[in-house]
């Protein structure tokens, strides 16, 4: 395995609308990361502990268990408090942006969203994330 794809950062994909994690897929894999999808929290904390992620993008609205629940779980494991969360959703009301704050998200961006900011977001958290390191 050559060294750069051991320093590839893997970030996991959450949302139940197919398109969406294909949008999310195709740039962030074109800007280097390796993405996993899920498509419903469940599954998600399933990934999660499978992969490893450095990163999540993660919906709100999705079925079996929705983003808050997700949020929750990772925030309270020792373990995966850590990973970088960022909120990716329809839902823009004040309320839920703040307490997307509140929960501990790194950054909130609502739908409809342009793919360059996403990736421009990725970059600056992970970047981050290694100067910490």
């Amino acid at each position: 395995m050559a060294s750069e794809d051991r320093a590839r950062k893997r970030i996991l994909a959450v949302d139940d609308e197919v398109h969406m994690t294909k949008l999310i897929s195709l740039h962030l894999e074109k800007a280097g990361y390796e993405v996993t999808v899920a498509s419903d929290g469940a599954q998600a904390l399933e990934m999660f502990d499978r992969i490893n992620p450095d990163l999540v993008v993660l919906d709100i609205m999705m079925p079996i268990l929705d983003g808050w629940g997700v949020l929750k779980a990772l925030r309270e494991d020792a373990n995966r408090a850590q990973v970088p969360v960022i909120m990716l959703t329809s839902r823009s009301q004040d309320a839920d942006i703040t307490r997307g704050w509140q929960e501990g998200v790194d950054s909130y961006l609502t739908k409809p969203f342009n793919p360059l900011e996403l990736v421009t977001l990725v970059r600056r958290i992970l970047d981050e994330e290694e100067e910490a390191d």
